[in-house]
Formats: C-alpha cells, sequence, structure tokens
C-alpha cells in the first residue's frame, strides 16, 4: 500500500496551522494567601479571564518585559521576576487585521511584594486574586490550565 500526500486542505488551513510567527509574553502572578498560594487574572477586551500578556519589550529582558505588563495590566507595582519561563503554550491570537494566527506565549512567575488599584489600565480591565483550582477553571487556554496544574504543585 503507497500512502499518498494529503493535498486536501486548503491553502488558508495550512496558514493557520503553522509554527507560531509571534510570541509574547504572560505574567502568572502570585501571591501567598492565608490558604495557600493566590493566582492574578485579568480581564481581556473581550471579557476572558486571563494573565496579563504583551510584547516583548525592546531593551528589556523578556522578564522586565512581563514584569512592565503586570504593572500597566495588573498594578502589581513590586515583585520578583523568575529569569526563565515557567512554562509556555500556544493560542490563537487576533490581530488588529482580524487574522487569527498562532501565537506562543512565554509564562514568567512573578512574586508579588506590591499591587496597587491605581494603575494605567484599570479603567479597562477587573483584576481577581483566586486560588490555582479556580485559576485553572476560569481560563481558557488549555496549555494555560497545564502551566497553573504545574505550578499549584511547586508554590
Amino acid at each position: 500500500m503507497t500512502l499518498q500526500p494529503l493535498n486536501i486542505f486548503p491553502t488558508y488551513l495550512a496558514r493557520r496551522y503553522t509554527e507560531p510567527r509571534f510570541a509574547q509574553l504572560a505574567a502568572l502572578c502570585w501571591r501567598k494567601g492565608k490558604k495557600g498560594p493566590e493566582i492574578l487574572l485579568v480581564t481581556s477586551s473581550s471579557g476572558r479571564w486571563i494573565l496579563p500578556k504583551g510584547w516583548p519589550i525592546e531593551g528589556k529582558s523578556h522578564s522586565h518585559a512581563a514584569m512592565t505588563e503586570a504593572w500597566e495590566e495588573a498594578g502589581v507595582t513590586r515583585g520578583k521576576a523568575s529569569r526563565k519561563p515557567v512554562g509556555q503554550y500556544v493560542a490563537i491570537k487576533r490581530t488588529a487585521e482580524g487574522d487569527d494566527v498562532p501565537c506562543v506565549h512565554h509564562v514568567y512567575a512573578i512574586k508579588v511584594r506590591e499591587a496597587v488599584d491605581d494603575y494605567p489600565e484599570a479603567h479597562r480591565r477587573d483584576r481577581v486574586w483566586v486560588t490555582p483550582e479556580d485559576a485553572i477553571r476560569m481560563v481558557d487556554e488549555d496549555g494555560l490550565r497545564e502551566i497553573l496544574r504545574d505550578f499549584r504543585r511547586i508554590a
């Protein structure tokens, strides 16, 4: 039996399922609560619960860029960011032009020492501190759920 190559997929499907061309940095902000570790989630522009995240910033390390996103989107003013990502996941990102493209998100843990209520995106986003178990239930991305499951064991 000879296997034939599958050329039945339209080209737009082939483009959709390629290696990610874009990378973002996410901040897994956490603190020690009275009953154990707590994770900080914020709402996206569409109202989903997510980690603060954004694009790499020229001249900053990825961990410092993740800390910048934690400030802008969640009000974290003091914290210690991991130098290396605690994980990464791929999710579909909608571009300004309306295209859906795969994007890899590198997740940096930030142990929060201080957060304030007045921050650049406070008027656009809700934020909440939750247990890792609640965070796992609240987020949409399967890859992020896995990172939160793993993080729950080490926090």
